[in-house]
């Protein structure tokens, strides 16, 4: 059984205010949990309703049912199971290679997506500003299915990160060079900009090389990409040169 005081304190990881007071999040799925427990990330506890992840010890694991998982679990139809783990602590930026840069990313979907493409296309560096969602928000979390263990993420004023660097910074715009034309490089950083505004302008102003993902369309009306469509386009095009 789940006692109402772990029901209260997984429930509140729900929200980022906890989240930090308590330096842990919650994992669901088996795959995502899984593959979380055989990273280095710290558990703190699992539940499943099923008598199953036998690597874990029985101090760290409660066999519950589907009843009291629904009560702790953040998704509207619950998995098989949830788990708890701590923070890891911020690693240092990885400066070499592909550097990937969110501009206020809001949507946990995309931004779960994104660390999968990272994770997929090798990019070992994610940078967000400080307006981009909570990487250990539920959703996020769920949408990554693990990768969240293999990219090293960290959160910066971006403008003043961006004006310190000396890398070319890469920034897709509707009006720009087309990346299918554009010979790119293995170092750099690319900027992602929010689902509805795009780059900011102040952003925008340190961007050194414009790029744009050109529309074939007949009728031209389709006014923009998903972020995370267009980040996967991007990368794939930054290693297709390799």
């Amino acid at each position: 059984m789940v006692s109402k005081n772990q029901i209260k304190l997984i429930t509140s990881l729900q929200q980022k205010k906890y989240r930090i007071a308590h330096q842990m999040f919650i994992a669901e799925g088996v795959k995502g949990v899984q593959e979380l427990l055989n990273s280095n990330f710290d558990l703190v506890h699992l539940y499943t309703t099923k008598n199953d992840f036998s690597d874990v010890s029985v101090i760290n694991k409660t066999i519950t049912d589907e009843a009291d998982l629904k009560k702790i679990s953040a998704l509207a139809t619950p998995n098989s199971c949830l788990a708890i783990f701590k923070m890891p602590e911020e690693q240092p930026i990885v400066e070499s290679g592909l550097i990937l840069a969110l501009d206020a990313i809001r949507d946990p979907g995309n931004m779960g997506t994104i660390l999968r493409l990272c994770d997929w296309f090798g990019v070992k560096q994610l940078l967000c500003s400080t307006e981009t969602v909570d990487i250990y928000n539920p959703k996020v979390v769920q949408a990554t299915m693990g990768s969240i263990s293999r990219v090293n993420v960290n959160y910066v004023d971006l403008n003043t990160y961006l004006k310190q660097s000396t890398k070319a910074i890469f920034g897709t715009f509707m009006d720009s060079n087309s990346i299918y034309k554009t010979s790119l490089p293995q170092e750099g950083i690319i900027v992602m900009g929010n689902e509805a505004n795009g780059i900011s302008s102040e952003i925008e102003k340190i961007v050194t090389n414009r790029l744009t993902i050109p529309r074939y369309g007949d009728l031209q009306q389709t006014e923009s990409l998903n972020v995370a469509t267009a980040t996967a386009i991007i990368l794939s095009e930054f290693r297709r040169s390799l």
